[in-house]
């Protein structure tokens, strides 16, 4: 129960050992078991050479359970990764944009497997808010937001006719971002990953109401 002061790269944190041992079979928990030597910082907090941008996060996962917002997902997860904590990598996977990248690597697989082929080809959906429109009031609303009750929101649910959707993704950057980030993953993995705006789903949902999100095309090729 004693409280810890660390230096994560420049970022102060404080927690108990108890905290930092909550899974044996992790880096931390190794790390803070009394048996390793952890270099200390000129104020005598443990320092620990790594960005501390994500290590609050880690706490939150140790203290709670808690997960990160998906914008912050596939950070956390580099760090999960880093400090070996299984139980947060497992619930991390399950989460957008992680989840969609491991749906497009099955499915690929699935269908080049079944045409005897080195490459697939998948229609992916990803955007940024869940806005629908009309062309008409594009100029007007393309960077707001609308503001609905929880049964307004339910008459625009609906799913893209697509293999794998993003979204709604509201993290600052681009659709593109993303999109060069689900390109970078895949190439982590040995698999090439070209993509295309093949167009946006015209699909009515209620009054002048269109669906309008960008549809993708990927080709994937290991």
């Amino acid at each position: 129960k004693v409280d810890t002061t660390l230096n994560v790269g420049g970022t102060y944190f404080t927690t108990r050992l108890s905290t930092l041992r909550r899974y044996e079979d992790t880096m931390l928990a190794a790390m803070f078991s009394g048996r390793h030597y952890i270099p200390r910082d000129a104020e005598g907090r443990f320092f620990i050479d790594r960005d501390g941008a994500y290590f609050g996060d880690i706490l939150n996962f140790l203290r709670e359970g808690e997960l990160p917002h998906r914008d912050r997902v596939r950070a956390v997860h580099r760090e999960a990764q880093y400090y070996s904590i299984g139980p947060l990598l497992d619930n991390l996977e399950d989460i957008q944009p992680l989840t969609g990248e491991k749906r497009i690597v099955e499915i690929a697989k699935l269908r080049a497997m079944q045409r005897k082929a080195r490459f697939a080809k998948l229609k992916i959906c990803v955007y940024k808010e869940e806005m629908p429109i009309t062309p008409y009031e594009r100029p007007l609303f393309n960077s707001l937001r609308f503001e609905r009750t929880e049964s307004e929101a339910k008459l625009f649910e609906h799913h893209c006719d697509v293999d794998v959707s993003f979204g709604p993704w509201e993290a600052v950057a681009d659709v593109y971002d993303l999109l060069h980030c689900i390109v970078g993953d895949l190439a982590e993995l040995g698999i090439s990953a070209e993509q295309q705006c093949i167009g946006v789903c015209d699909k009515h949902l209620i009054n002048h109401y269109y669906c309008k999100r960008p549809i993708y095309e990927f080709k994937i090729t290991w």
